[in-house]
């Protein structure tokens, strides 16, 4: 439904109701990937889950413990939460010898502590190197937050050390120490990641080159030459000034050039290519990356030492689990012939009746987003009674504007 020309403008409920449609999916694509009425703890160090830290059961200063969804909400009901996202390979602390005498109110047969739980600073609410709590009052910077699918910290946009790719949310991130801690994935962000960004040469003239200070000299082939060197581990590596066109790049990320024989180590292969990409900064990865990285013996060995085995699992990616949550949430809250009663219910409406459901829904959205904001700026959890009382509120203030419309009409 358009606005005629001179008219208030005005969107169509369709729009609307697809603009809200979007926001929840992203909101419930994190929690539908977890159960909200039982605790995940008899699952033991679950793959991939929604978490949160309970400042009020675990102050700072004490032990960091994280508590999974369905513990938030009937465990820890008014309290003060750090939403933590997800975390991989974590089993609920709720109730066990980190909460004094807290006890779960879902599981109480817990041992005392999970020893192979990983916490970082995020569970006493600081994030980023910065080691800021987010959102951060005394931070005047509007900036993103980006996790780490390695550390899985959240850091600052300005604080990556590269700038921010466009379709970030199409990619997965690793931090610069990450990349530190696994040199070996170096190799692969020449040929797989997002190319880093480079500083414009100051050379104009045809021939002139930039020397390692900065300042131009008369051009040498630098393209053509390389040197060696060994690294940490005695292997040959490459090193060129040389930078690859789109072509020879896409024969690279395709298993390498077609004149060499191929090796039993994809590893191996990339490294012999001459290229290499400066080792600073976080590294911005495709989607679909992970299946490019070897898997041979050495490979998985190095992957392993570094604590980084679940790359070589697809499944591990936060996007799997969103698109897992999305899927099991769709066929629970199916209808039949996929049709949205609402949508069908409108089309038999006329035109006045269906702007007075726009402002009245309108209001609605509004209403409940100023209530839905006051729990984020206290951090807490909305509960399932919140959202009833929200709901009991709206009905008594339509009771009472119907009560006032009687009163002045008769």
């Amino acid at each position: 439904m358009a606005a005629n020309e001179g008219d208030e403008a005005t969107v169509s409920l369709v729009d609307v109701l697809e603009e809200d449609e979007e926001l929840e999916n992203e909101a419930s694509a994190v929690l539908a990937g977890s159960d909200s009425e039982k605790c995940s703890y008899p699952e033991g160090y679950v793959k991939r889950q929604a978490l949160y830290a309970c400042s009020t059961c675990t102050p700072k200063g004490g032990q960091p413990a994280g508590v999974c969804l369905a513990c938030s909400y009937k465990c820890h009901e008014g309290h003060d939460l750090f939403e933590l996202y997800t975390k991989r390979n974590f089993r609920c602390d709720c109730g066990n010898g980190k909460f004094e005498e807290m006890r779960c109110k879902l599981y109480s047969d817990k041992d005392q502590l999970n020893t192979e739980n990983k916490y970082s600073h995020n569970f006493v609410g600081l994030y980023c190197t910065c080691n800021r709590p987010y959102p951060d009052p005394e931070d005047p910077v509007e900036d993103e937050m980006i996790q780490c699918i390695v550390c899985e910290d959240w850091l600052h946009g300005r604080h990556l050390g590269c700038p921010v790719p466009e379709c970030v949310e199409l990619q997965e991130m690793v931090c610069e120490s990450c990349m530190n801690n696994a040199p070996f994935l170096w190799a692969y962000a020449t040929h797989l990641a997002v190319p880093a960004a480079t500083k414009a040469s100051p050379c104009k003239a045809e021939g002139e080159v930039t020397n390692e200070e900065g300042d131009c000299e008369e051009g040498k082939n630098t393209t053509e030459e390389a040197s060696t060197s060994l690294n940490n581990q005695g292997e040959e590596k490459v090193k060129s000034n040389g930078v690859p066109g789109c072509k020879r790049r896409h024969q690279e990320m395709e298993g390498g050039s077609p004149s060499k024989a191929p090796s039993e180590c994809r590893l191996m292969e990339l490294g012999g290519t001459g290229t290499e990409r400066a080792e600073f900064g976080a590294v911005f990865w495709p989607s679909a990356w992970r299946t490019k990285l070897c898997s041979c013996v050495s490979c998985k060995k190095s992957y392993a030492e570094a604590g980084m085995s679940f790359l070589l699992d697809e499944s591990d990616t936060v996007l799997a689990y969103e698109n897992k949550g999305k899927t099991t949430e769709q066929e629970q809250a199916g209808t039949a012939e996929g049709r949205d009663p609402l949508m069908s219910a409108l089309n038999t409406l006329g035109r006045v009746q269906q702007l007075e459901i726009i402002h009245g829904y309108n209001d609605m959205k509004t209403e409940l987003k100023d209530f839905l904001q006051r729990f984020a700026a206290e951090g807490k959890v909305v509960t399932p009674e919140d959202i009833r009382q929200f709901f009991q509120q709206q009905q008594n203030r339509k009771r009472r504007r119907a009560n006032a419309g009687q009163y002045y009409c008769s």
